[in-house]
Order: C-alpha cells, then structure tokens, then sequence
C-alpha cells in the first residue's frame, strides 16, 4: 500500500514536472535521505522513472502507470483535497470495502482489526461527507467514485508486483488488500510459485488433493493469503469467481458433497467474491428444489449426468 511520503512525492509530481531530489525535499519539507528511500520504491513500483543531468544528478518524474492515472483523475475532481494527508495506509484498506454498503463490524473482521481502528480510518472521510451512512452500514458516496478507483488501482498494483516478482507472466484475477488470486501463462511461473510459501495452488488444481482429479489445460492458479488457511470452501469460491460456466459449477458440486461444506460457511466465503447468488441455487439443486436445472440463473448440470459424474469419481 502507498505509504502517506510516497503519495506526497506523487502528488508533487502529477502535473508531470521533473524534479531532482533536492527539490523535492524542499516542496515536502522530508529530509534528503528519506526522500532518497521513498524514490526508490516508487522507482522499484514503476511508478516513477530516473534520469540523470549534467554531473550525475537524479531526476525523476512520473510514468504513464494505471494507479497515476487513476490520481490524476482524482486529483482532477477533487483539486480542494489534500489527499496525501487524508489517505494513510489504513484508510486505504478500510475504503476498499466501500464499494457497497458494509457493517463496520464485517470490514474489521475481513481485516482482521478492531472495529475502532475501522471508525479511525473512515473518521477523515466522515469529516468530508464523503460517507452514505445507510442505517449500521457504510459505502463511499457516488460522488468520489474516483477515490475507490484509485484505491482499487493500487491494491491490484501491489499484488502484481509481489506476484511478478517471481512469476513475471502473473495476471491478477481476484483481489482485496490481503488476498490474491492470480494465473500465469508460462510453466516456469508456476515452478517459481510452487517453490514458494506464502502462494497456494487453488481453484480445480487444488481439487486432487481433496480426491477429485479433474484434467487440467494450461497453468494451475495461485492463491496468496500467508495468514490464513486455505479452505474447500475457499477452494470452491476461486473455481467459481474465475468461471461459472457447467464444468466448473459441476465439478464444484461435486466437492461441496464430497467434502460436505457447510452451506453457511460456504456462504459467507462466497459473498466477498460476489457469488451469493450462484451458492444459493447450487444449494437449492443439491436439495432438489429444481425440477429442471433450467429454472435457475446458473449452469447447473442435466440432473443424469450429475449422477453419471458422482458415480464416475465415487462421490455418494
């Protein structure tokens, strides 16, 4: 996540003026050595570029990257805001969850944090009336749509450069600050990842070890949440939030009965991935409330051939 220095120095820099460190301590007031550390990482991020003058003297402006668009747009709208005293590192997390109206009790326990530290980050947008407080619930008013599009520019960006830093082909498929669910395209992507601790093969790969072995084209997906366990129900919800065509509803049919997950918990995972819906009529299938597959909004499988695919893998 942006610390509030580098979007100080990316704020000094969004009328895409080049500046040399010295004048950049004097705009921030930063000393010399810490704006030298926070240039590097934005430089290291792709979020800006060095040249070098006459006598070797560093200069740097910004690139044409997604998350300094998405600022400049806000910035644009918003030119009153100081946005790099308003957005700390806390009150970006918080605001991700805003894309609709959430309990602060739900977003501090998806962050793992207090709901306190939720009140303290949102106090600065409270403040600015940039809240619809809709009873216990919260969300971003319609009007500073840009500020949760640059909040969600910077999430993705920085999973893409934990992920591409070992697997260089990576595409970020899922996301929110914490969690990652990601593809590559090129076989030595996937041995990078493997080799690693902290990313997970989920999705219909991570169905073998559970006992469903499924034939597999292209590259496994990857699954990046160090702190928690991986989950079938988690496992079920990456399968689907990828692709929720027949196939993959079938095969995570399959699983839900095979491992029996709890219709609540599986319920409650699959609501962060917007598949609420989905699980519903999966559950409803399972208890046969459909005559017909075809009453449904999802794919769900002819009811002979599920049979013919739970007798195929021994599923009772």
């Amino acid at each position: 996540m942006l610390s509030r220095g580098a979007l100080t120095i990316v704020d000094a820099l969004t009328t895409g003026r080049e500046a040399t460190p010295e004048e950049l301590a004097t705009d921030t007031g930063y000393t010399r050595n810490h704006i030298y550390q926070l240039l590097d990482e934005l430089i290291a991020a792709g979020l800006l570029r060095e040249t070098r003058r006459h006598h070797n003297q560093r200069v740097v402006r910004i690139t044409e990257h997604p998350v300094i668009e998405q600022y400049r747009k806000l910035t644009a709208e918003f030119s009153h805001v100081d946005w790099p005293e308003l957005l700390t590192p806390a009150t970006m997390r918080v605001c991700w969850y805003l894309d609709e109206p959430r309990r602060i009790t739900s977003i501090a326990d998806r962050l793992e944090i207090s709901r306190q530290s939720v009140h303290k980050a949102l106090s600065p947008l409270k403040n600015r009336a940039m809240l619809s407080p809709a009873g216990p619930e919260y969300a971003l008013n319609d009007s500073v749509q840009p500020l949760l599009e640059f909040i969600q520019a910077v999430v993705v960006h920085d999973h893409q450069n934990r992920a591409r830093d070992l697997a260089p082909s990576t595409t970020v498929e899922w996301c929110d600050p914490d969690r990652a669910l990601i593809r590559v395209q090129e076989r030595h992507d996937t041995e990078s990842l493997y080799a690693t601790e902290e990313w997970e093969v989920t999705g219909l790969a991570r169905f073998e070890e559970l006992g469903l072995q499924f034939f597999l084209a292209g590259e496994p997906t990857f699954w990046y949440a160090p702190e928690e366990t991986l989950t079938p129900a988690e496992i079920v919800s990456h399968t689907l939030v990828l692709d929720s065509g027949s196939r993959r509803v079938s095969y995570s049919l399959l699983l839900i009965e095979s491992e029996a997950i709890d219709r609540q918990e599986l319920t409650e995972v699959a609501a962060w991935y917007g598949l609420t819906e989905t699980i519903s009529e999966m559950y409803r299938y399972l208890d046969e409330e459909y005559k017909s597959p075809s009453e449904g909004k999802v794919h769900l499988p002819n009811r002979a051939e599920y049979a013919a695919l739970k007798n195929q893998y021994g599923v009772a």
